[in-house]
Parts: structure tokens; sequence; C-alpha cells
């Protein structure tokens, strides 16, 4: 299949930059405005596509690959995470999956950092006060948070994303301790001066701050569930921007609100952009709406590597970053 007779339908909008160059390369169908495709949208979409480019706003189950029909080759997705789409039924219609790892990962991490300290120190609250012009001056006991040296971090996946958290962790003089489904190599550990837990219970236990950074896959849904949650210590905060099925939201609001736990930062949530109204009342959690990965350098390179996916399985190979099913 040639380049030039190659036709590649967008489901949202991208950086300048990548759309340029993909009306270069591809017969590009763009997305304008840039709103959500609804599912009939997506599915006619598919259906005269050779390739599609989604995001993780697009939902690809199995019903909706049967309505692709024959043409559609590649899906080459717009990110990292691929559990919006279902690889195992695209890989029974002969429908590659591309996604775009690595791109993300110092981005997030700072994230991670960002949320860490906007709950532990407060910043949210004293930005609402400053804001509302009621800040009546400078006093030893208010807005007190707490330190991040000495503190124990406890990250949940120690994946490239979780390994950037610790090393920047370690700059803030915290302790790094990790659950992960394999523990990592003795060096990364020595780097890191991370120390492994294969329990994830006791861990949780034991640590002041838990950073969510697996996947979400059927064995990571609601992995921080009501029982693990009540694990946690009460002065202890749980920060998530990986994906926000791993959390039991409902199970997490019961636990802030009875001050079971300090406090929160989520950059995702369990139901997309739905989130649980009750969170939203809560002064010790900050809500951000998926910022993780916002910047303008990563979502270039994002676009970078669809087009590397799409340029390459045009030239008749698979793409660098294809996904297989339960490779994530």
């Amino acid at each position: 299949m040639s380049a030039e007779r190659l036709s590649v339908v967008v489901t949202r909008r991208l950086p300048e930059v990548v759309e340029t160059r993909m009306k270069e390369l591809f017969n590009v169908e763009l997305r304008d405005p840039d709103t959500r495709m609804t599912r009939e949208e997506l599915a006619g979409a598919m259906r005269r596509a050779d390739v599609l480019v989604p995001c993780v706003t697009d939902t690809i189950d199995a019903s909706l690959l049967a309505q692709a029909g024959d043409k559609l080759k590649l899906i080459a997705n717009y990110g990292a995470g691929v559990d919006h789409i279902d690889v195992a039924s695209a890989r029974q219609r002969g429908v590659l999956v591309s996604n775009t790892p690595g791109v993300v990962t110092e981005d997030t991490a700072d994230m991670v950092l960002a949320l860490i300290l906007a709950v532990t120190r407060r910043i949210p609250e004293g930005l609402a006060e400053m804001q509302a012009g009621e800040w009546a001056g400078w006093s030893p006991m208010a807005h007190l948070g707490g330190r991040l040296a000495g503190r124990r971090l406890g990250i949940l996946g120690m994946g490239r994303i979780g390994q950037a958290v610790a090393r920047r962790a370690r700059a803030f003089g915290m302790q790094i301790h990790y659950n992960n489904r394999k523990r990592v190599r003795p060096e990364i550990e020595a780097e890191l001066e991370a120390t492994w837990w294969e329990s994830l219970d006791q861990m949780v236990s034991r640590m002041d701050i838990i950073s969510v950074n697996c996947p979400h896959t059927p064995s990571t849904f609601h992995l921080m569930n009501a029982r693990r949650l009540k694990l946690m210590k009460p002065s202890a905060v749980i920060v998530n921007t990986s994906r926000g099925e791993v959390i039991d939201e409902n199970a997490l609001t019961r636990g802030l609100r009875a001050g079971e736990i300090a406090g929160a930062g989520l950059d995702v949530f369990e139901h997309g952009h739905e989130i649980n109204p009750r969170l939203r009342e809560l002064p010790n959690v900050v809500l951000l709406p998926h910022m993780g990965s916002a910047t303008v350098e990563g979502r270039v390179e994002m676009g970078e590597k669809v087009i590397i996916n799409i340029k390459t399985f045009a030239d008749g190979h698979r793409p660098p970053d294809q996904v297989l099913p339960g490779m994530l």
C-alpha cells in the first residue's frame, strides 16, 4: 500500500505541525471542530479509512469493530494507553494497533510531583484564598501542610513513569518504595534506592504517599479497592495520574470524607469526565482535567510517533510501536 493512497481519519484536533505533516504524507481527514466523535461517527470513520487515529476519548470495542468493514487495517492510537481499544478483537479482524509509548513519561512524572506538592502543601487552598481576596496576612499556624523530605512514597507500578517519579521524589528527600507485577532489575533498585514490596497490602499500610502509575487492565481494575484504601494511614495521601479505574472512586470519596485518608490528587477518574460530585466538595482533594501529559512538546512527539507508525505500515512493515493482546 503506497503512502499516497493511504486514507487516514483523525478523531480529534492535533498540534498544527502534526496535522501539516500528515497532510503532506497521507490522504488525511482532520477533525473540525474539535469535538468527541459519536459511536456512529466512529463507525463511519472506520469504514472509510485505511488508518484510524483515535485517542483516549474514543471507545473502540468489539461491537464497533464489527461495523468497520474490510478497509480498516491500522488503528494508530494517539497515546500510550490502549485500554479503550479492544486489541484482541482488532487482531482477530486483521487490524493492527499501535500506540505512542515513552513520550509522556517525563511530563506525567512532573505532574505526579505537582499533585503531591499541591495536596501536602495545600496549594489550592492558598490560591483560592488569594483569588477571593480573603488573605488577612501571615500567621504562624495558617495553611500548615507537611514536609516531603523523609516521607515514604509507595509507587504502584514501577514502569517508565514510576521510575521517573522515583527519580524526582529522591531529589525531594523522599524514601522510595514500590510494588510491581515483577521486581525491577537490581541495578535500577540501586540507582533509585528503591525498596520492593511483594505484598501491596503491606506497602499501602506503611506509606505516607501512594502514587498510582500502573495501566488499567482487568487485573488492575479497582486494585485500590475499599479494603485496600482502609489500610492506608489516616495521615497518608494518594495521587493518581494513570487510569481512574484503578481506584474505587466511591470508596475513595467515603474514606476522604470520613477522615480515613488525609488527601488525594487526581488527574484521572473512574468514569472519564463524569466525576463523583462529592469529590468536588472536599478541601483536601486536588482535581485536574487529565493534564498529566499536556505539554506542547509531548503532544508533538506523540504525533510524530503516530506518523512513524503509519508511514512504516504504509511502506509494508509492522509499525514499530505495535500493540499485541496482553502486552500492557
